[in-house]
């Protein structure tokens, strides 16, 4: 199902209302389509149908209040919790995964944090492992909202912008390639036309007439076969 267009059938209001419970649920640790509906949100309010701004804040508010949610049950839930998000969802939780979050925490710290925001595995690992990994909290927020805002409102406002300047090139090029059909037409009978030409003009007999055609055989000399 192609999730924008679905999106492009309810009202405003309950696509701000998704667009933070899917990315909140989704900070939690539950693997959800988090950033495909932010995109496809940001490409309708390109084409008018909602605000751009709301859709950022929407989305700001989802991932850092998911997050913050996150590092709360990571700190309550200890490892127990992975090995429980790893029977759920061992697509997403399983021993590699949950190995190689771990050893970007150990060496990055809380730039994992601002950084995972931008990688679709450590995004949903960032809040519930930083608080599994005992991070100070005022560490983890200092690292985890300036990257929420950057993810959420750069993916917003870039994907949004892209989205005006392609429907405005899309627009012209439907006159520009209506103009080139038309002179693609004209310039393919002109071809035709010339080819045509200059094919009769190298077959004189096809410009000779039935009766010269069928004159010529006589005027020959007939030639004696002996016995």
């Amino acid at each position: 199902m192609d999730i924008q267009a679905w999106l492009a059938t309810i009202p405003p209001l309950a696509i701000y209302t998704l667009v933070t419970a899917v990315i909140l649920i989704e900070m939690l640790g539950v693997p959800l389509p988090g950033e495909i509906i932010l995109v496809s949100a940001a490409l309708l309010a390109s084409q008018g149908h909602v605000d751009p701004l709301w859709v950022g804040i929407c989305a700001t508010v989802g991932a850092c209040v998911g997050d913050s949610l996150g590092y709360l049950i990571g700190l309550r839930g200890g490892r127990p919790l992975f090995q429980w998000l790893g029977r759920r969802f061992p697509g997403h939780f399983s021993p590699r995964n949950v190995a190689l979050a771990e050893r970007a925490f150990e060496r990055w710290g809380a730039w994992a944090v601002f950084f995972g925001r931008f990688v679709a595995l450590l995004r949903i690992f960032a809040g519930p492992l930083a608080g599994v990994l005992r991070m100070p909290y005022w560490k983890f927020a200092a690292a985890d909202i300036p990257g929420g805002v950057l993810w959420a409102g750069g993916t917003t406002a870039v994907i949004y912008y892209a989205g005006v300047v392609a429907e405005a090139w899309l627009h012209r090029f439907s006159w520009i390639g209506l103009l080139a059909a038309v002179l693609f037409g004209a310039a393919s009978v002109l071809w035709i036309k010339r080819r045509a030409r200059r094919a009769g003009a190298s077959d004189p007999e096809a410009d000779a007439g039935p009766e010269e055609s069928a004159a010529a055989p006589a005027g020959r000399t007939p030639v004696a076969v002996p016995d």
